[in-house]
């Protein structure tokens, strides 16, 4: 049975990507910060191959206590997969040229840029102990440096910044046997991407379960949308 992890897992994609792993039968661990009040989360658990741990990634002790935890399920045979969900929108009103919220600003990046990269780090050694272990972070198109839109300047920045950070792992963890992917989930029916999306949370979790099941090491990294195709940079 493949272990897989996802972080901000409480509701929207997370949630639905926890019901979507269930339903393949994949053991999954999941995080909240609060996992009190995942109500629908922790009902899920019940009965099911689903463990809720508390985690806040912006936090290094949380971060630690949560590796330590994620380790005593695991054991010996490690993480198959770990999918980087947690993020924040950010100041949803500021573009590069107007008074910014910087410290709004700074938030942004260290949930959406830094977080991914202090849980993968610190989840690598049981990355390392499964056989091709996978990791995708959860994205977006509005990171790619092919779009020029300045409108919700720091989540486009942070997510261009762990578009590159990834990339860079993909390119440490290859030879290892690790594979490492950025992806866009869509745009989706979520507090986040609002009602009026073009997607629901199970359409982009059935499709980005898909990238995660075709991703092969890669030293170059890849950035796929949520149905599978390469996006730029």
């Amino acid at each position: 049975m493949r272990t897989t992890l996802v972080t901000g897992a409480n509701r929207g994609i997370g949630l639905a990507l926890v019901k979507t792993l269930l339903s393949r039968g994949d053991k999954v661990i999941a995080t909240s910060r609060d996992p009190g009040g995942a109500i629908e989360l922790t009902k899920l658990a019940s009965g099911s191959s689903l463990t809720v741990l508390p985690l806040a990634v912006t936090d290094a002790a949380s971060v630690a206590a949560f590796a330590t935890a994620v380790e005593t399920l695991v054991g010996s045979k490690g993480l198959d997969v770990l999918i980087n969900n947690a993020g924040i929108i950010g100041p949803r009103i500021g573009t590069a040229a107007e008074p910014m919220d910087f410290e709004a600003f700074a938030e942004t990046l260290a949930v959406n840029t830094l977080g991914p990269l202090r849980v993968t780090q610190a989840l690598l050694p049981l990355l390392r102990r499964a056989k091709g272990a996978k990791v995708l972070t959860i994205s977006s198109a509005m990171g790619s440096m092919s779009h020029s839109r300045s409108d919700r300047i720091a989540y486009r920045a942070s997510k261009a910044a762990v578009n590159k950070v990834m990339q860079g792992l993909a390119s440490d963890l290859a030879a290892e046997g690790i594979a490492v992917a950025v992806a866009h989930p869509g745009w989706v029916r979520t507090d986040m991407g609002g009602s009026g999306a073009d997607i629901s949370p199970d359409e982009s979790a059935r499709g980005l379960s898909g990238v995660i099941d075709a991703l092969k090491p890669n030293p170059a990294g890849a950035f796929f949308n949520w149905s599978g195709e390469a996006l730029p940079w």
